[in-house]
């Protein structure tokens, strides 16, 4: 799946040695199957994160099915390749969303990666050096494994997967994680359980998942926290209102302030920035 593989953690590695680091903590947020909450979760972390002094911008890298722009009721003009295309800054793409969340859509720019010229992309990663100043950058990609996933796990340094007690969600979870270890693409990876009834069901989900993942694969993983069940959800995406603004006291939001309380909490590895990132992901799809 990923041809470039070893390439890939080659560039990787130098790059880390030549690239002076920043404060951003750069997430890759992703899912081995969807509908399983994935884009609501990252809006409403991002919100949480905001909400406790932390400067955070979205990346919202589902090529060609992004709607965190929808959850928070915003409607993008441009995306991402806009400041080639249209010669635009960043300044210019970046739209503010609930509570002062920054987001870039992306759209299915990034498909267009391999049109790029090398002056272009030169001109792209230039510009992009201002988005060292976030505290937090989450990528919201698709669901799946697949390229596109896959180079965004690679290029990030932390990767966070969202599950369900669905067991065709933890089977997808499973092979999402089994690629991540194949291509040693992390060593690794925080777990979420989304939808689950209870805190025991939670934990138990978990548990199972944990067992399959220790038996048969070398990364290793962690939980993070569960998200229970709970119809305001549904309520607010509605709405287009992010639940924990819309309904602050109810389960799901007190479990994303539990889970956003752990992740600043947590030594989270400092980043070398977005523009390295993209020289990656440049590398990759290209």
């Amino acid at each position: 799946m990923l041809d470039q593989a070893e390439a890939l953690r080659k560039l990787i590695t130098n790059e880390e040695q030549q690239s002076k680091s920043t404060n951003s903590k750069i997430i890759t947020i992703t899912s081995g199957k969807g509908g399983v909450g994935k884009s609501n979760f990252v809006v409403n972390l991002a919100i949480s994160l905001q909400n406790k002094g932390k400067k955070v911008l979205i990346f919202d890298a589902d090529l060609g099915m992004g709607n965190d722009d929808v959850l928070m009721g915003l409607y993008p003009k441009y995306n991402i390749f806009d400041i080639i295309y249209n010669n635009l800054e960043i300044k210019d793409i970046i739209i503010e969303g609930t509570n002062g969340v920054s987001l870039i859509p992306a759209g299915s720019a990034l498909s267009k990666a391999q049109e790029l010229e090398e002056e272009e992309k030169k001109i792209f990663l230039q510009k992009l050096e201002t988005l060292d100043e976030f505290d937090y950058i989450l990528m919201d990609t698709g669901a799946g494994v697949n390229k596109d996933v896959l180079s965004f796990i690679a290029a990030s340094e932390e990767l966070i997967i969202i599950t369900t007690p669905e067991p065709t969600s933890l089977t997808d979870g499973y092979s999402l994680i089994k690629a991540t270890d194949h291509y040693k693409l992390k060593t690794k990876a925080k777990i979420i359980v989304n939808k689950a009834f209870s805190k025991e069901e939670g934990q138990e989900t978990y548990n199972k998942f944990d067992r399959a993942v220790s038996r048969f694969l070398k990364i290793e993983i962690e939980y993070l926290g569960c998200i229970l069940e709970d119809r305001k959800l549904v309520q607010s995406v509605r709405q287009q209102k992010p639940f924990i603004v819309l309904y602050p006291n109810c389960d799901a939001a007190k479990d994303i302030e539990t889970i956003s309380l752990k992740l600043i909490g947590q030594e989270i590895n400092v980043s070398n920035g977005v523009k390295e990132l993209f020289k990656r992901l440049f590398n990759i799809f290209s």
